[in-house]
């Protein structure tokens, strides 16, 4: 589902509200990690820190993610993940669903096995 923009936010407390980050899926297939995003393009040159840290994945492991620049208080900027700022951002992988793993479909039946290997493979990085 994308976004759509507005001039104001709805003011009704029924209402919640989230930052906006941009969504990327992260591939080791064999050893070769990528990083794609939801129209498949390859976007390993644009973000080579989260593409090192992916191949820090087990083999044959799909990841989806947001991929978030971070400002000097560690605060998400889409301007500077968007090259909007002159800052030179802290980028990160925030992961939120384990796929694939080796090779195997988790997304039913997730057992604390997989949760707890694709834990221990995240690794922060820098662009």
């Amino acid at each position: 589902m994308l976004c759509t923009g507005a001039e104001r936010l709805p003011e009704n407390p029924e209402w919640r509200y989230e930052v906006k980050l941009d969504g990327f899926r992260g591939r080791k297939a064999g050893r070769t990690a990528q990083l794609l995003s939801r129209n498949q393009k390859n976007f390993a040159r644009r973000f080579p820190g989260v593409v090192k840290a992916l191949a820090n994945l087990p083999d044959d492991t799909v990841i989806d993610g947001e991929v978030v620049g971070l400002d000097e208080r560690g605060r998400p900027s889409f301007d500077l993940l968007q090259g909007l700022s002159t800052e030179v951002p802290t980028i990160v992988l925030y992961a939120f669903d384990l796929l694939m793993l080796h090779g195997r479909d988790v997304r039913l039946g997730r057992s604390r096995t997989a949760a707890s290997s694709f834990t221990r493979s995240y690794r922060p990085c820098r662009k």
